[in-house]
């Protein structure tokens, strides 16, 4: 079971320098596809991600709108272990096998779903295309809300049955500790703040430690934002579940609110009420939406602090390590100390 900083890879997580456009197409040939040569980079921080276009066995056909294209997912060097990103996988495939609407990988011909770039060691995957586009907050109704409380129920259920103990543990522990210790340890902030940074987060992690459950952990998504749900004719589909985790039912809800609970109480309740109907909710736990999101806080600094070498997180993030950067950390942290006390 893996519920320490190592699960989140090494201290600086390599880079993907050695992931030229040849590799990328060699990686997707040796997996059974023969490509046309037209690769298109997707936008992602974390991982790399290509749409590659391919050429189908029965050139008679009439193929979808995307059925001549892959995407292939290659997972950020260190990050993750291959036993990881495996129950990742079989979490998808299990989802998929109970018709909810996921994106699950592609076998490769001998069944697995999880290849490996000898020369560079990095795992990659292959995704089918899909369509849709992603919502506003302000663009979702009523109806479209209790259709993500039944979903994220559905997802719930399979979580509940699957034990994903390679992946971390979600708790202050792994979001707060680990993290505090590895921005203080590798000086990411200015010696002025330290003090301050420090004593504000260890004050929070004293206020969160009591409220936080030592059991109910079950599979999540753990990142379930609108970016990634995709919305088409059939309804919504889920996408990218890289940052599953082991966690309290909760971090699968308190993310689709448009900033606090209160401004946001009868969303909320909607979709509680709608997962309800697929699965029991412990009403107990909204208590735990604004520790999780203090946890998610101290866990993007750190994030972005561990990334800091890749050129891609620099340009996204060129403030980041200013003093104005971690004035306005604290200051977030503090007025989530004051909510907390």
């Amino acid at each position: 079971m893996v519920d320490n900083i190592s699960s989140w890879g090494e201290n600086e997580t390599k880079m993907f320098y050695d992931l030229t456009p040849d590799k990328i197409l060699n990686a997707v040939e040796s997996g059974g596809y023969r490509c046309t040569g037209r690769c298109f980079a997707l936008n992602s921080m974390e991982n790399r991600v290509y749409e590659i276009e391919i050429l189908l066995e029965d050139a008679s056909a009439r193929p979808g709108a995307w059925d001549s294209f892959r995407v292939a997912k290659f997972y950020r060097p260190a990050r993750w272990t291959k036993e990881q990103i495996t129950e990742e996988h079989e979490f998808l495939l299990r989802l998929q096998d109970c018709d909810i609407p996921v994106v699950a990988p592609l076998p490769f011909a001998d069944g697995s779903t999880l290849k490996e770039i000898p020369e560079s060691k990095i795992l990659y995957a292959i995704f089918p295309k899909v369509g849709g586009r992603c919502l506003a907050h302000d663009e979702l109704d009523d109806q479209q809300l209790a259709q993500l409380g039944r979903l994220i129920a559905r997802i719930h259920n399979v979580g509940a049955v699957t034990s994903a103990t390679e992946r971390i543990l979600l708790s202050p522990a792994t979001y707060i500790e680990a993290n505090l210790n590895y921005l203080l340890n590798e000086h990411c902030l200015p010696p002025e703040l330290e003090d301050t940074y420090e004593q504000t987060v260890s004050q929070l992690l004293a206020a969160i430690k009591p409220l936080y459950p030592q059991h109910n952990f079950i599979a999540t998504h753990g990142d379930f934002h609108l970016g990634n749900i995709l919305w088409g004719q059939n309804g919504p589909l889920v996408v990218d579940f890289d940052d599953m985790v082991r966690a309290p039912a909760i971090q699968d809800l308190w993310l689709l609110l448009n900033g606090r609970r209160e401004e946001n109480e009868q969303k909320l309740q909607l979709i509680i009420n709608a997962y309800e109907q697929m699965r029991a909710f412990d009403q107990n736990t909204l208590n735990l939406i604004e520790p999780l999101r203090t946890m998610r806080l101290v866990h993007f600094s750190a994030w972005i602090a561990r990334r800091w070498k890749d050129p891609a997180f620099s340009r996204a993030f060129p403030y980041f390590g200013t003093a104005r950067y971690w004035q306005e950390q604290i200051a977030d942290l503090r007025e989530q100390l004051a909510l907390l006390n």
